[in-house]
């Protein structure tokens, strides 16, 4: 039995999880906007794999790379990396928080993909958070809001290939290890952004302080994923989807003290919007 308590420790770790994600994504804002995005990747997956490989490796020596379905292991770790090139290209132009909440649509898509793609049933109500989402989307990128379109297309390639990533996540979970998931997703990651960075080249070397930034970036990435699942065995998904929403606000909070950018009154609607078709499709899973 858990002890009391645990349930808060969880929420705690997703709250610190989401705020170290929000920095990171204000810090791949600024290098993005200056350093390609192959390299500021490949600082993001190195780190990963390190820190994956020297937590988990002396532990579970050989299993920390067995898997079984190893091609659909490799492409969604080819998921997750497209997602993130989509999201660094789309912060060059978008504003943090507008990008942030858009990218939240991902648990709506990922509802309604579970339908065709896993046999799960779509209840009613996945169609009203389906509603309540791309309204969310359609205010915040709606003509006139001054966000650039190729940014706003980006958000949503995101969106979509972060349902993917999760949809293929429920399919290997039945066979494969989390650690060999994990270790998978960041040896993907290092060698695909290694390669890319080496063939394109790197226009524009890193400043000793932007090298910093750079190692914080990878970092802060990791970190807050291992806080995030590490939360889950403190406390139920259900418990903590909500809570994961923090992460517009710190995105919100971020973007305004660095770059003096806040969205407007419909802006703000919009991202409601989102957080409120996020958090009634985790009610509905719970249930």
């Amino acid at each position: 039995m858990k002890p009391e308590g645990t349930p808060l420790r969880g929420v705690a770790m997703v709250a610190v999880a989401t705020l170290l994600f929000a920095a990171g994504d204000t810090l791949g804002k600024h290098l993005a906007m200056v350093y390609a995005a192959t390299l500021v990747l490949s600082a993001r997956y190195a780190i990963n794999l390190a820190l994956v490989a020297v937590t988990m490796g002396p532990r579970h020596g050989r299993e920390i790379w067995r898997t079984q379905r190893t091609g659909l292991v490799i492409l969604r770790a080819l998921c997750l990396v497209a997602a993130t090139v989509t999201m660094l290209l789309a912060l060059r132009t978008m504003p943090v928080a507008e990008t942030v909440a858009i990218i939240y649509i991902t648990p709506v898509l990922l509802m309604l993909a579970s339908g065709p793609i896993l046999g799960e049933r779509v209840p009613p109500i996945g169609w009203v958070c389906a509603a309540l989402g791309f309204a969310g989307v359609l205010l915040i990128a709606r003509p006139g809001s001054g966000l650039d379109p190729w940014g706003v297309t980006l958000c949503l390639m995101n969106a979509v290939l972060g349902t993917g990533y999760h949809l293929l996540t429920r399919v290997l979970t039945r066979t494969e290890t989390t650690m060999a998931l994990l270790f998978h997703t960041a040896l993907v990651g290092t060698v695909l952004s290694v390669a890319l960075t080496l063939l394109l080249g790197v226009a524009t070397l890193p400043t000793a302080l932007d090298g910093l930034m750079i190692l914080a970036y990878g970092t802060l990435a990791t970190v807050g994923h291992l806080l995030l699942t590490s939360a889950y065995r403190e406390a139920p998904a259900a418990t903590l989807a909500p809570v994961n929403y923090l992460h517009i606000a710190f995105a919100t909070l971020l973007g305004w003290l660095v770059f003096a950018q806040i969205p407007d009154a419909l802006g703000f609607a919009g991202m409601g919007l989102i957080a409120a078709a996020g958090i009634l499709a985790a009610w509905q899973a719970s249930r």
